[in-house]
């Protein structure tokens, strides 16, 4: 018998109406199942926390719908939705996605269509006693609502950044009821779901058929999926806590006071990774874009010896993760590339030499069993003197004798060995000295310590730091605290033009970058 859904401490539910907006359905890793439900179900936390809000707009989609709004409305009307000020960057991304949603989708005297004053909502009154203790249920949709002058047809354009994988079913068994059997307006015969991407124009139609196909598609698909997003369990700590109403009690998310080593004075919750920093440090501007996802070039995002990087990190973690642990041999298949990586023959021919290296360094013969082992995962801590949730993602975690080991894995083409600093070279061996020293991972100290495995052509290096001696520890603290101290200060994010911008892969969106468009 499956266990009944309860909250966490510390919240209390205002409302018995259930919402449940339609992106709930889509899940991803950017999404929190807990939280969704927490939200749907009208809980707030009994002590809620003063926030501050960013200065400029964080939501890449906004200003779009911002200027959709203006675009269609009356004259001197202003917007229905609300953006903040906008960064450059994200400026030139939404004309650009203005301009490609006219070209998409011109007007048509034949079959004349005009925005509906208010988006749909799909209400639900249960006849008798409700499990989920709900006098109302509703679902509502977001994007551009469109009808018919009659109301027979009604459009719903979903903005996107790019076509990816084709949502989930339940998503558009979902969005296809609220469109059927939504109010305000009479019913319509017919309806359609169409995405709109926003970086090259694209369309893709999601559904389109009468109101009875409508409503089958989601008898089909939306009950189970439904009940997913309202009976959601699973906290999942990661970059949805910037923005969660329900971080202060959140039985997931552990927190690492001074981790750091800085602390906040009325500024914004954010999250942070090494990823981040690195890209803050090139420039302020290109880090501020990635975290808006805004399209990137794929000329730079899949370069080559990046691509070689990431499939070998995929290869290993697939290995590392099958089944019972067993530390890797030389035996390494000739067609070892992951499916979704595309390399030239000469670069899948060095991945399997360097795959080869890895063997005399293979972390899986210090391990007893799976429970000792954990591939690429989530860490997340929450610094709350910094008001900042710290992502980290290291290529391995293993146990050895109940001590937490941390591993990364890095490639090279040549045998030269750098002058530089281990902990300045790579700042995500910082940040694990500075968790371990700390004690945040938790496990016996005595064996705990910090592992760099670097593959070459020649053979494989294995450096080993020691968290607990004072001199990295402190090493460590210092290249965090640099990483970290202007960014958390930064509400601008102002471009610093220069050589890395032949190399940036949002320069596209950037105004003071001297790459051309045709470049990205």
């Amino acid at each position: 018998m499956s266990q009944p859904w309860l909250p966490p401490d510390g919240v209390t539910r205002t409302s018995d109406v259930i919402t449940v907006s339609a992106g709930m359905f889509k899940g991803g890793e950017f999404r929190c199942p807990a939280a969704d439900a927490l939200k749907t179900r009208g809980y707030h936390t009994t002590d809620p926390v003063p926030r501050r809000h960013e200065r400029l707009e964080h939501f890449a989609l906004g200003p779009f719908m911002a200027a959709c709004d203006i675009r269609s409305g009356p004259a001197g009307d202003p917007p229905r939705t609300r953006t903040g000020p906008l960064h450059d960057g994200l400026r030139t991304w939404s004309e650009h996605g203005v301009t490609l949603y006219e070209a998409a989708f011109p007007l048509d005297p034949e079959c004349p269509l005009h925005e509906v004053p208010e988006p749909w909502t799909y209400r639900y009154r249960p006849s008798g006693p409700d499990p989920r203790d709900a006098q109302e249920y509703r679902l509502t949709v977001w994007g551009r609502c469109l009808a018919s002058p009659d109301g027979a047809y009604r459009e719903l354009r979903l903005p996107v950044h790019r076509l990816r994988d084709l949502p989930p079913d339940g998503f558009t068994a979902a969005v296809a009821l609220v469109l059927a059997e939504g109010a305000p307006g009479p019913p319509p015969e017919h309806v359609r779901i169409v995405e709109f991407a926003l970086f090259d124009g694209r369309t893709r139609e999601l559904f389109a058929g009468s109101r009875e196909e409508a409503r089958a598609r989601y008898r089909d698909h939306g009950p189970a999926a439904l009940a997913g997003v309202l009976d959601g369990r699973e906290y999942r700590p990661g970059s949805a806590c910037g923005g969660c109403p329900y971080l202060s009690v959140c039985p997931a998310l552990r927190t690492a006071p001074g981790l750091l080593g800085i602390e906040a004075h009325d500024r914004p919750r954010r999250t942070w990774s090494v990823t981040n920093g690195r890209a803050y440090r090139a420039c302020p501007a290109r880090d501020h874009m990635r975290r808006l996802h805004l399209p990137t070039a794929d000329s730079v995002e899949r370069e080559v010896t990046a691509e070689r990087g990431r499939a070998l990190h995929a290869y290993l973690a697939e290995r590392h993760a099958h089944g019972s642990p067993r530390p890797c041999t030389v035996e390494v298949p000739e067609k070892w590339v992951p499916e979704g990586f595309d390399l030239p023959a000469h670069e899948r021919a060095l991945g399997l030499l360097l795959l080869r290296r890895h063997a005399a360094v293979c972390p899986l013969r210090y391990v007893g069993d799976g429970t000792d082992v954990r591939t690429e995962p989530r860490v997340a801590r929450y610094d709350t003197a910094a008001d900042v949730v710290v992502l980290a993602a290291p290529d391995l975690l293993y146990r050895d004798a109940g001590s937490w080991v941390w591993r990364e894995t890095k490639t090279s083409v040549t045998d030269r060995r750098s002058d530089r600093p281990l902990l300045e070279r790579y700042p995500q061996l910082a940040l694990a000295v500075v968790l371990i020293a700390r004690g945040d991972l938790g496990g016996d100290p005595f064996r705990a310590r910090v592992e760099l495995e670097v593959l070459r052509p020649g053979g494989a290096d294995l450096e080993i730091i020691d968290p607990f001696a004072p001199a990295n520890r402190v090493t460590a603290e210092k290249v965090l605290r640099a990483m970290v101290a202007d960014w958390h200060g930064d509400d601008q994010y102002a471009a610093r033009p220069g050589r890395s911008c032949e190399r940036c892969e949002v320069a596209r969106w950037c105004t003071a970058s001297s790459v051309s468009e045709a470049a990205a």
